[in-house]
Protein backbone atom coordinates (compact mmCIF):
# COMPACT_ATOMS: atom_id res chain seq x y z
CA UNK A 1 0.00 0.00 0.00
CA UNK A 2 1.19 3.54 -0.78
CA UNK A 3 2.68 5.15 2.34
CA UNK A 4 0.56 8.28 1.96
CA UNK A 5 -2.63 6.24 1.77
CA UNK A 6 -1.60 4.13 4.77
CA UNK A 7 -0.95 7.21 6.90
CA UNK A 8 -4.26 8.73 5.77
CA UNK A 9 -6.16 5.57 6.76
CA UNK A 10 -4.39 5.39 10.14
CA UNK A 11 -5.06 9.06 10.79
CA UNK A 12 -8.74 8.64 9.97
CA UNK A 13 -8.96 5.56 12.22
CA UNK A 14 -7.31 7.48 15.08
CA UNK A 15 -9.79 10.32 14.74
CA UNK A 16 -12.62 7.77 14.74
CA UNK A 17 -11.33 6.22 18.00
CA UNK A 18 -11.12 9.66 19.62
CA UNK A 19 -14.66 10.44 18.49
CA UNK A 20 -16.01 7.11 19.79
CA UNK A 21 -14.22 7.55 23.12
CA UNK A 22 -15.46 11.12 23.58
CA UNK A 23 -19.06 10.23 22.75
CA UNK A 24 -18.85 7.10 24.93
CA UNK A 25 -17.75 8.93 28.08
CA UNK A 26 -20.20 11.71 27.31
CA UNK A 27 -23.13 9.28 27.21
CA UNK A 28 -22.03 6.70 29.82
CA UNK A 29 -20.67 9.08 32.47
CA UNK A 30 -22.69 12.17 31.54
CA UNK A 31 -19.50 14.28 31.37
CA UNK A 32 -18.98 17.44 29.35
CA UNK A 33 -17.32 17.41 25.95
CA UNK A 34 -13.89 18.63 27.14
CA UNK A 35 -13.74 16.15 30.05
CA UNK A 36 -14.78 13.30 27.73
CA UNK A 37 -12.19 14.22 25.10
CA UNK A 38 -9.43 14.64 27.71
CA UNK A 39 -10.23 11.24 29.26
CA UNK A 40 -10.15 9.62 25.82
CA UNK A 41 -6.76 11.12 24.95
CA UNK A 42 -5.32 10.17 28.34
CA UNK A 43 -6.61 6.61 27.97
CA UNK A 44 -5.37 5.87 24.43
CA UNK A 45 -2.01 7.65 24.92
CA UNK A 46 -1.28 5.87 28.25
CA UNK A 47 0.27 9.01 29.76
CA UNK A 48 -0.73 7.90 33.27
CA UNK A 49 -2.88 10.81 34.42
CA UNK A 50 -5.60 10.07 36.99
CA UNK A 51 -9.23 9.80 36.00
CA UNK A 52 -11.05 13.07 35.38
CA UNK A 53 -13.94 11.85 37.54
CA UNK A 54 -14.54 8.50 39.27
CA UNK A 55 -15.63 5.94 36.70
CA UNK A 56 -18.73 3.78 36.98
CA UNK A 57 -18.54 0.05 36.24
CA UNK A 58 -19.88 0.68 32.76
CA UNK A 59 -17.26 3.38 32.29
CA UNK A 60 -14.47 1.02 33.34
CA UNK A 61 -15.63 -1.66 30.89
CA UNK A 62 -15.78 0.96 28.14
CA UNK A 63 -12.22 2.10 29.07
CA UNK A 64 -10.95 -1.49 28.78
CA UNK A 65 -12.24 -1.80 25.21
CA UNK A 66 -11.00 1.71 24.39
CA UNK A 67 -7.49 0.79 25.60
CA UNK A 68 -7.49 -2.50 23.64
CA UNK A 69 -8.64 -0.82 20.44
CA UNK A 70 -6.94 2.54 20.79
CA UNK A 71 -3.50 2.12 22.34
CA UNK A 72 -2.23 -0.25 19.66
CA UNK A 73 -3.60 2.02 16.94
CA UNK A 74 -1.88 5.09 18.43
CA UNK A 75 1.52 3.42 18.62
CA UNK A 76 1.20 1.88 15.16
CA UNK A 77 0.36 5.31 13.74
CA UNK A 78 3.33 6.92 15.50
CA UNK A 79 5.64 4.12 14.32
CA UNK A 80 4.41 4.41 10.73
CA UNK A 81 4.86 8.19 10.73
CA UNK A 82 8.39 7.86 12.15
CA UNK A 83 9.20 5.17 9.60
CA UNK A 84 7.99 7.42 6.80
CA UNK A 85 10.11 10.35 8.01
CA UNK A 86 13.26 8.27 8.50
CA UNK A 87 12.89 6.35 5.23
CA UNK A 88 12.06 9.54 3.36
CA UNK A 89 15.16 11.30 4.61
CA UNK A 90 17.32 8.28 3.90
CA UNK A 91 15.83 7.99 0.44
CA UNK A 92 16.43 11.68 -0.25
CA UNK A 93 20.01 11.44 1.05
CA UNK A 94 20.85 8.30 -0.92
CA UNK A 95 19.01 9.53 -4.01
CA UNK A 96 20.77 12.89 -3.82
CA UNK A 97 24.19 11.26 -3.58
CA UNK A 98 23.40 8.92 -6.45
CA UNK A 99 22.26 11.86 -8.59
CA UNK A 100 25.40 13.85 -7.78
CA UNK A 101 27.55 10.85 -8.72
CA UNK A 102 25.73 10.54 -12.08
CA UNK A 103 26.19 14.24 -12.81
CA UNK A 104 29.87 14.12 -11.81
CA UNK A 105 30.47 11.57 -14.57
CA UNK A 106 28.83 13.69 -17.29
CA UNK A 107 30.78 15.56 -19.94
CA UNK A 108 29.62 17.55 -22.99
CA UNK A 109 26.06 17.37 -21.71
CA UNK A 110 23.24 19.92 -21.94
CA UNK A 111 21.70 21.75 -18.99
CA UNK A 112 17.94 22.28 -19.34
CA UNK A 113 16.59 24.99 -17.05
CA UNK A 114 12.84 24.67 -16.55
CA UNK A 115 10.56 21.64 -16.85
CA UNK A 116 7.28 23.26 -17.79
CA UNK A 117 5.40 22.71 -21.05
CA UNK A 118 8.29 23.94 -23.20
CA UNK A 119 10.92 22.26 -21.04
CA UNK A 120 9.16 18.89 -21.23
CA UNK A 121 9.07 19.09 -25.02
CA UNK A 122 12.76 20.04 -25.10
CA UNK A 123 13.58 17.08 -22.84
CA UNK A 124 11.59 14.70 -25.03
CA UNK A 125 13.46 15.87 -28.13
CA UNK A 126 16.85 15.64 -26.42
CA UNK A 127 15.98 12.13 -25.25
CA UNK A 128 14.94 11.13 -28.79
CA UNK A 129 18.30 12.44 -30.02
CA UNK A 130 20.08 10.32 -27.38
CA UNK A 131 21.59 13.51 -25.91
CA UNK A 132 22.79 13.58 -22.30
CA UNK A 133 21.22 16.36 -20.25
CA UNK A 134 20.42 17.56 -16.73
CA UNK A 135 17.09 19.18 -15.79
CA UNK A 136 16.97 22.03 -13.25
CA UNK A 137 13.66 23.21 -11.78
CA UNK A 138 12.59 24.92 -8.57
CA UNK A 139 9.44 22.82 -8.15
CA UNK A 140 9.76 19.45 -6.41
CA UNK A 141 6.83 18.09 -8.43
CA UNK A 142 8.53 19.00 -11.73
CA UNK A 143 11.78 17.38 -10.61
CA UNK A 144 9.91 14.23 -9.55
CA UNK A 145 8.16 14.11 -12.92
CA UNK A 146 11.47 14.48 -14.76
CA UNK A 147 13.00 11.68 -12.69
CA UNK A 148 9.95 9.51 -13.36
CA UNK A 149 10.63 9.99 -17.08
CA UNK A 150 14.14 8.68 -16.52
CA UNK A 151 15.94 12.02 -16.73
CA UNK A 152 18.67 13.35 -14.45
CA UNK A 153 17.14 16.23 -12.48
CA UNK A 154 18.01 18.49 -9.56
CA UNK A 155 15.87 20.95 -7.62
CA UNK A 156 17.05 24.52 -7.29
CA UNK A 157 17.21 28.01 -8.81
CA UNK A 158 19.03 27.81 -12.13
CA UNK A 159 20.39 31.35 -11.76
CA UNK A 160 22.37 30.40 -8.64
CA UNK A 161 26.03 29.62 -9.16
CA UNK A 162 26.06 26.63 -6.80
CA UNK A 163 23.11 25.02 -8.61
CA UNK A 164 24.73 25.49 -12.01
CA UNK A 165 27.96 24.06 -10.63
CA UNK A 166 26.05 21.07 -9.27
CA UNK A 167 24.61 20.54 -12.76
CA UNK A 168 28.16 20.38 -14.15
CA UNK A 169 28.25 23.69 -16.00
CA UNK A 170 32.05 23.54 -16.11
CA UNK A 171 31.80 20.42 -18.31
CA UNK A 172 28.57 21.14 -20.23
CA UNK A 173 28.40 21.79 -23.96
CA UNK A 174 25.28 23.98 -23.88
CA UNK A 175 22.52 25.40 -21.70
CA UNK A 176 18.85 25.87 -22.56
CA UNK A 177 16.91 28.50 -20.59
CA UNK A 178 13.28 27.39 -20.95
CA UNK A 179 11.74 28.90 -17.82
CA UNK A 180 8.29 30.45 -17.92
CA UNK A 181 9.46 34.00 -17.08
CA UNK A 182 11.52 36.19 -19.39
CA UNK A 183 13.22 37.75 -16.37
CA UNK A 184 14.23 34.32 -15.08
CA UNK A 185 15.67 33.37 -18.46
CA UNK A 186 17.68 36.61 -18.53
CA UNK A 187 19.08 35.91 -15.04
CA UNK A 188 19.93 32.32 -15.98
CA UNK A 189 21.68 33.51 -19.14
CA UNK A 190 23.68 36.11 -17.19
CA UNK A 191 24.65 33.59 -14.50
CA UNK A 192 25.67 30.87 -16.94
CA UNK A 193 27.72 33.25 -19.09
CA UNK A 194 29.41 34.65 -15.98
CA UNK A 195 30.33 31.12 -14.94
CA UNK A 196 31.45 30.06 -18.43
CA UNK A 197 31.61 32.79 -21.10
CA UNK A 198 32.23 30.25 -23.89
CA UNK A 199 29.15 28.14 -23.02
CA UNK A 200 26.57 27.99 -25.83
CA UNK A 201 23.26 29.31 -24.45
CA UNK A 202 19.82 29.02 -26.04
CA UNK A 203 17.14 31.08 -24.30
CA UNK A 204 13.38 31.28 -24.61
CA UNK A 205 11.64 34.66 -24.83
CA UNK A 206 8.08 35.87 -25.29
CA UNK A 207 8.49 38.93 -27.52
CA UNK A 208 11.00 41.09 -29.42
CA UNK A 209 11.82 43.17 -26.33
CA UNK A 210 12.71 40.12 -24.25
CA UNK A 211 14.69 38.70 -27.18
CA UNK A 212 16.86 41.82 -27.23
CA UNK A 213 17.45 41.60 -23.47
CA UNK A 214 18.40 37.94 -23.77
CA UNK A 215 20.94 38.78 -26.47
CA UNK A 216 22.35 41.57 -24.32
CA UNK A 217 22.62 39.08 -21.44
CA UNK A 218 24.76 36.86 -23.66
CA UNK A 219 22.39 34.32 -25.23
CA UNK A 220 23.92 32.81 -28.37
CA UNK A 221 20.50 31.93 -29.76
CA UNK A 222 16.99 33.01 -28.78
CA UNK A 223 13.68 31.32 -29.44
CA UNK A 224 10.24 32.93 -29.43
CA UNK A 225 7.72 30.04 -29.41
CA UNK A 226 4.86 32.15 -30.82
CA UNK A 227 6.96 33.40 -33.73
CA UNK A 228 8.25 29.90 -34.47
CA UNK A 229 4.71 28.49 -34.46
CA UNK A 230 3.51 31.25 -36.78
CA UNK A 231 6.35 30.76 -39.25
CA UNK A 232 5.85 27.00 -39.22
CA UNK A 233 2.12 27.34 -39.98
CA UNK A 234 2.89 29.70 -42.88
CA UNK A 235 5.55 27.35 -44.25
CA UNK A 236 3.16 24.40 -43.99
CA UNK A 237 0.65 26.30 -46.08
CA UNK A 238 3.19 27.35 -48.72
CA UNK A 239 5.80 24.54 -48.73
CA UNK A 240 4.32 21.44 -47.07
CA UNK A 241 6.81 19.02 -48.68
CA UNK A 242 9.80 21.04 -47.45
CA UNK A 243 8.40 21.08 -43.93
CA UNK A 244 7.72 17.35 -44.12
CA UNK A 245 11.34 16.71 -45.09
CA UNK A 246 12.66 18.86 -42.23
CA UNK A 247 10.28 17.24 -39.77
CA UNK A 248 11.34 13.79 -40.93
CA UNK A 249 15.07 14.51 -40.73
CA UNK A 250 14.84 16.23 -37.34
CA UNK A 251 11.98 14.68 -35.37
CA UNK A 252 10.83 11.37 -36.81
CA UNK A 253 11.61 8.33 -34.64
CA UNK A 254 12.04 6.01 -37.65
CA UNK A 255 13.91 8.48 -39.84
CA UNK A 256 16.36 7.21 -42.46
CA UNK A 257 17.85 10.66 -43.02
CA UNK A 258 19.14 13.14 -40.44
CA UNK A 259 20.30 16.74 -40.43
CA UNK A 260 23.67 16.83 -38.70
CA UNK A 261 25.73 19.74 -37.39
CA UNK A 262 29.43 18.86 -37.61
CA UNK A 263 32.28 21.02 -36.33
CA UNK A 264 35.72 20.61 -37.84
CA UNK A 265 38.28 20.19 -35.06
CA UNK A 266 41.99 19.53 -35.04
CA UNK A 267 41.18 15.81 -34.57
CA UNK A 268 38.70 15.64 -37.45
CA UNK A 269 39.68 13.25 -40.26
CA UNK A 270 38.37 15.70 -42.89
CA UNK A 271 40.21 18.84 -41.81
CA UNK A 272 42.22 20.61 -44.56
CA UNK A 273 40.36 18.59 -47.23
CA UNK A 274 38.01 19.76 -49.95
CA UNK A 275 34.40 18.57 -49.82
CA UNK A 276 35.10 16.28 -52.77
CA UNK A 277 38.11 14.68 -51.09
CA UNK A 278 36.25 14.29 -47.79
CA UNK A 279 33.57 12.03 -49.23
CA UNK A 280 35.62 8.91 -48.53
CA UNK A 281 35.81 9.81 -44.83
CA UNK A 282 32.16 10.85 -44.48
CA UNK A 283 30.61 7.88 -46.23
CA UNK A 284 29.21 10.15 -48.93
CA UNK A 285 27.06 12.50 -46.80
CA UNK A 286 25.72 15.57 -48.61
CA UNK A 287 26.90 19.00 -47.40
CA UNK A 288 24.04 21.50 -47.36
CA UNK A 289 25.95 24.47 -45.97
CA UNK A 290 29.21 25.53 -44.34
CA UNK A 291 29.68 28.25 -41.77
CA UNK A 292 33.30 29.32 -42.03
CA UNK A 293 35.23 30.07 -38.86
CA UNK A 294 35.08 33.76 -39.77
CA UNK A 295 31.26 33.66 -39.69
CA UNK A 296 30.49 33.52 -43.41
CA UNK A 297 27.69 31.08 -44.31
CA UNK A 298 28.02 29.25 -47.64
CA UNK A 299 24.89 27.45 -48.84
CA UNK A 300 25.29 24.53 -51.25
CA UNK A 301 29.10 24.89 -51.14
CA UNK A 302 31.16 23.94 -54.23
CA UNK A 303 32.96 20.61 -54.15
CA UNK A 304 36.37 22.35 -54.06
CA UNK A 305 35.55 24.24 -50.83
CA UNK A 306 38.32 23.70 -48.26
CA UNK A 307 37.26 22.38 -44.83
CA UNK A 308 39.27 24.16 -42.14
CA UNK A 309 39.50 23.80 -38.37
CA UNK A 310 36.69 25.87 -36.82
CA UNK A 311 34.30 25.44 -39.75
CA UNK A 312 30.82 24.09 -39.05
CA UNK A 313 29.00 21.87 -41.52
CA UNK A 314 25.30 21.22 -41.99
CA UNK A 315 24.83 17.92 -43.75
CA UNK A 316 22.01 15.58 -44.65
CA UNK A 317 22.98 11.95 -44.20
CA UNK A 318 21.88 8.54 -43.10
CA UNK A 319 22.39 7.57 -39.46
CA UNK A 320 24.99 5.06 -40.63
CA UNK A 321 27.01 7.79 -42.35
CA UNK A 322 26.96 9.92 -39.20
CA UNK A 323 28.16 7.00 -37.09
CA UNK A 324 30.85 6.22 -39.65
CA UNK A 325 32.26 9.76 -39.42
CA UNK A 326 32.12 9.73 -35.62
CA UNK A 327 33.92 6.39 -35.57
CA UNK A 328 36.65 7.72 -37.85
CA UNK A 329 36.98 10.81 -35.61
CA UNK A 330 37.33 8.68 -32.48
CA UNK A 331 39.90 6.37 -34.05
CA UNK A 332 41.92 9.37 -35.24
CA UNK A 333 41.84 11.09 -31.83
CA UNK A 334 42.99 7.91 -30.08
CA UNK A 335 46.16 7.74 -32.14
Amino acid sequence: MNVYRRLAILGSALLLVLAIGTVGYWIIEDWGFLDSLFMTVVTVSTVGYSEVHPLSDAGRVFSIFLIIGGVGLVFYTITSAAEYVVEGRLRDTIGGRRMKNRIAKLKDHIILCGYGRVGREVARTLSDEKATFVVIDTEAQAVAQAEAEGYIAIQGDADRDEVLKEAGIDRARALIAALGSDAQNVYVTLSSKAARPELFVVARGSDAESEEKLRMAGADRTMLPLNVSGRRMAMLAMHPLVVDLVEHTMHSRDRNLVLEDIKITSKSPIKDMTIKDSQHHTGGMFMLAIKKKGGKLIANPPSDTLLEVGDELVSIATPEQVQYLKKRSRSRSSK
